[in-house]
């Protein structure tokens, strides 16, 4: 399934890339050289996000190609592929039927948005036949020279939603309690995104959840196996996991403008099933002080196989090997984790 998960991301991110809908361009175009560009609309990045992947099923590889940005990254169970990597890995992967539901988009600036939904599908990895496959796809376009390409797709296993813990309640006792000494103050972040994703968890582990809070765009979004949660609820899920030994590493970063900067790592914590979970976080400039707009969580780690592993393993031709069922306690810990224990694309 590790090589099946691969597939579906690379097909996710074929079909970010297809055929990228532009805006029209104005009627005084002719005034500037370098008009002004015209932010996506939520329709034009599902048509963009369906062209992809309607390149991957006319096996129309070359059309796929030309949807990618230079600086693509494709973040799968068994590694963060370049436009290269997933250029050559999608030839392998026949969709037959593709579904898609749950769509949710942002817009972060006129020149770059991300998308995400949920996609079914059946077909076909290296000619022989894989079961039904559920995941959760997300993706960031770009506008470069007036043109959108895809820079970025990630897919995560779909799990059941579960129901959030409970809060445990203040005794009469811990209310009278002295009040803890403040929070040290919040480290300023800037143009690197994973400076600032080591940011974000250190506050975890500070237990700092103000902080945190306080890195995150009002409009973000997190995407993990069993939902997609708004900010609210992402700050709400980092109190019911502890961070204080989590390892962070395999940092890998593009940037989608100037303002824009996404980073992707894999997170390891202690009792986590498998290898741990990759994670990616964009990051945008506002008013001077760089926040959080959106996270994805939960995909399994996984070794590359010659092989295909059997069906059910994943639910998507690049989904890892691993599992989707059991929530991981990795997953409640990224940046945006919501209410489920996972710790987050479009076209």
């Amino acid at each position: 399934m590790k090589k099946l998960f691969l597939l579906v991301s690379a097909l996710a991110l074929a079909t970010a890339c297809a055929a990228p809908e532009t805006p029209a361009p104005s009627a005084n175009a002719n005034v500037s050289s370098s008009p002004a560009a015209v932010a996506m609309t939520e329709a034009g990045a599902m048509a963009n996000e369906k062209a992809i992947w309607d390149s991957i099923k006319a096996k129309d590889y070359a059309a796929f190609e030309n949807m990618l940005a230079a600086e693509q990254l494709e973040v799968t169970g068994e590694s963060v592929n370049d436009k290269a990597q997933s250029s050559a890995m999608v030839k392998d992967f026949e969709p037959t039927e593709v579904v898609y539901s749950d769509w949710k988009f942002m817009s972060i600036d006129p020149t770059a948005y991300v998308i995400t939904y949920k996609v079914d599908m059946k077909g076909k990895y290296k000619g022989k036949d894989f079961p039904p496959m559920s995941g959760r796809a997300s993706s960031a376009w770009v506008n470069q020279g007036g043109k959108w390409l895809a820079i970025y797709h990630q897919e995560t296993p779909v799990k059941p939603a579960t129901a959030a813990p409970a809060t445990a309640k203040k005794t009469p006792a811990a209310t009278a309690a002295a009040s803890p000494a403040a929070p040290a103050p919040v480290p300023a972040t800037g143009s690197d995104p994973s400076a600032n994703e080591k940011i974000v968890w250190d506050l975890f582990k500070a237990k700092n959840y103000d902080g945190f809070a306080s890195l995150l765009d009002p409009g973000f979004i997190e995407v993990e196996p069993d939902m997609v949660v708004d900010k609210a609820a992402a700050v709400e899920g980092v109190q019911t996991f502890d961070a204080s030994k989590a390892a962070l590493s395999d940092w890998k970063s593009t940037t989608l403008n100037s303002k824009t900067a996404l980073t992707t790592y894999v997170v390891k914590i202690t009792g986590m099933p498998g290898d741990g979970e990759r994670h990616a976080t964009i990051w945008a400039e506002r008013n001077g002080k760089w926040v959080a707009v959106f996270h994805q969580g939960g995909t399994p780690v996984t070794k590359p196989s010659a092989v295909a592993p059997a069906a059910a393993a994943s639910p998507s031709p690049k989904t890892a090997a691993t599992p989707a069922a059991a929530k991981s306690p990795a997953t409640a810990k990224s940046p945006a984790a919501a209410k489920s224990p996972a710790a987050a694309k479009t076209p």
